[in-house]
Parts: C-alpha cells; sequence; structure tokens
C-alpha cells in the first residue's frame, strides 16, 4: 500500500494573468503559479520577451499562453480579459509585475531632477495598476472570487534618498491596493502587495545600485553590503521568496487577507 500522499497544489484549476511577465519578478512568480497548477496567461508589449519564459514553463509541464497587452491601454487590457474569460471561463488571479527603467529617474538629487522624471514613476504605474485591477475585478465581481496582487520595493514605506518619484509612486501602490479592497472585498475579491527589498538577483536592481552607488561615490560591491546591511537577516529578499509567498497568497489559503502588504523585507520594515 501506498502511503505517500500526493502533492496538493495550491493553484490547480485557477487562471493567472501576469502583466509585465518578461521581467524578472513577472517571470518568476509566473513559473511559480504554473509549478502549483495554475493555468497562466502571460503578457507584455512585445511577445519577445516573454517566449522564453512560456516555452519554460510548458516544458515543465504547466498551462501557459501569451498575448501582447499594454497594461497602461485600458482597451487593450479589457480586450485580452475578455478574451481569457471566454476561453478559460474566468480570471482567479492578476498580478501586475510591470517596471520602468530607473535611467535617468533615479540616482539623481530631487533638486535637479526634472518634474517630468518625477512624475513618469507616479502616473506610470498608478495608471497602469489601476487599470489592470479594475479591469479584472470587473470578472471577479461577478464570480465573487479573485485575488489583485502588485509588488513594491522598501521604499514605498521608508524614507531614502535618490529615488525620485519613484517611492511615491510605489507609496501609491500600496494606497491603491487599500482603496480596491475597500471596495472589492465585500464582493469576494482581495487586494495584495508584496513589499521586498531590491533583490540583487534582477538586471534592474543592478542597474539601481549602480546609479546610487556613483552617485555617493562608492562602489556597487559597497552600496550593495549597504543595502543589504540594513536587514536584520543582513541580506536582500530573493526571489524565489518573493515567489513562494506570492503563491501562498494568491491561494485560498490566504483568504482572510485582503487590503493589506506582505512585509517581505526582512526587517528593513517592522510594522
Amino acid at each position: 500500500m501506498n502511503n505517500q500522499k500526493e502533492k496538493v497544489m495550491l493553484l490547480e484549476n485557477k487562471n493567472v494573468v501576469v502583466y509585465g511577465a518578461g521581467g524578472a519578478v513577472g517571470s518568476a512568480v509566473a513559473r511559480g503559479f504554473a509549478h502549483e497548477g495554475a493555468r497562466v496567461f502571460l503578457t507584455a508589449r512585445n511577445l519577445d520577451v516573454i517566449d522564453t519564459v512560456a516555452k519554460e514553463i510548458s516544458a515543465a509541464g504547466g498551462a501557459v499562453e501569451t498575448a501582447v497587452v499594454d497594461a497602461e491601454d485600458e482597451k487593450s487590457v479589457t480586450e485580452h480579459l475578455d478574451a481569457v474569460v471566454a476561453d478559460a471561463d474566468s480570471i482567479d488571479v492578476s498580478f501586475n509585475a510591470i517596471g520602468i527603467s530607473p535611467v535617468g529617474l533615479q540616482g539623481i538629487p530631487l533638486t535637479e531632477l526634472p518634474a517630468e522624471n518625477f512624475l513618469r514613476p507616479i502616473t506610470t504605474y498608478a495608471q497602469a495598476h489601476f487599470i489592470t485591477a479594475k479591469s479584472a475585478a470587473r470578472h471577479m465581481i461577478a464570480r465573487r472570487s479573485g485575488v489583485i496582487m502588485m509588488h513594491t520595493p522598501e521604499p514605498a514605506r521608508l524614507p531614502l534618498p535618490l529615488v525620485g518619484g519613484m517611492s511615491v509612486g510605489w507609496a501609491a501602490m500600496e494606497g491603491l491596493n487599500r482603496a480596491l479592497s475597500a471596495e472589492w472585498a465585500q464582493h469576494g475579491v482581495r487586494a495584495i502587495c508584496l513589499r521586498t527589498t531590491g533583490m540583487v538577483e534582477t538586471p534592474v536592481i543592478d542597474v539601481v545600485y549602480g546609479l546610487h552607488a556613483d552617485a555617493l561615490g562608492i562602489t556597487k560591491e559597497q552600496f550593495i553590503a549597504l543595502a543589504s546591511g540594513m536587514s536584520h537577516r543582513k541580506r536582500p529578499t530573493t526571489l524565489a521568496e518573493l515567489t513562494e509567498a506570492a503563491v501562498f497568497l494568491a491561494s485560498d489559503r490566504a483568504s482572510a487577507m485582503t487590503g493589506t502588504v506582505a512585509n517581505l523585507t526582512g526587517g528593513i520594515i517592522v510594522d
């Protein structure tokens, strides 16, 4: 008799849409969702950036679809979601992981930062997250079930220099997360934000830390050590840790969590 228990997949029969799926965060969570049984719908402005991710998921036995979607364009988002629902019957999780280049936006004193560069992350993040959340919620509310998810780094809460409008844009995302929950949780739709440190294994943080190191007149390695030393663990959040948390929070096991920020900063921020 085989007493070995069959592995329970946390997201079996769930349909997940990931925006910015070609980036480090988007691709990592997409793989994690697929590994736990979800059917994942990868989106990006360019199919080339998500083809590799889709092939990896498919090769591992996962169910995956790809589409060109501009998360800042409401028509693009709504048409794609209508197609997903027509095909899969539901949208269970919407994870927006879009990002923008930090060049010209970070590592510059506020007194020297052009207003348009200050505003770019604020308007980009607020618009894209509002559009993707609203568009998904219209389908989720009808079924009285769903999870809206987003990711922010620690400057969303922690006052740090030389991050320009990025910190304000990320703080706006966390404020939006609370607002979404206040309206939609009563209809079965949860809103969750995951807050991490900068993850040094990602290409964008490699660029960001280089910009900050140059601004401070130190090496990138010195800046990485400085940033990592701020946490209680003396090391940054990893993509694997973010992915594991995202999978759990997207699952029904986290049904009581909404309108909140999952603090994955390892003690840099203590709530």
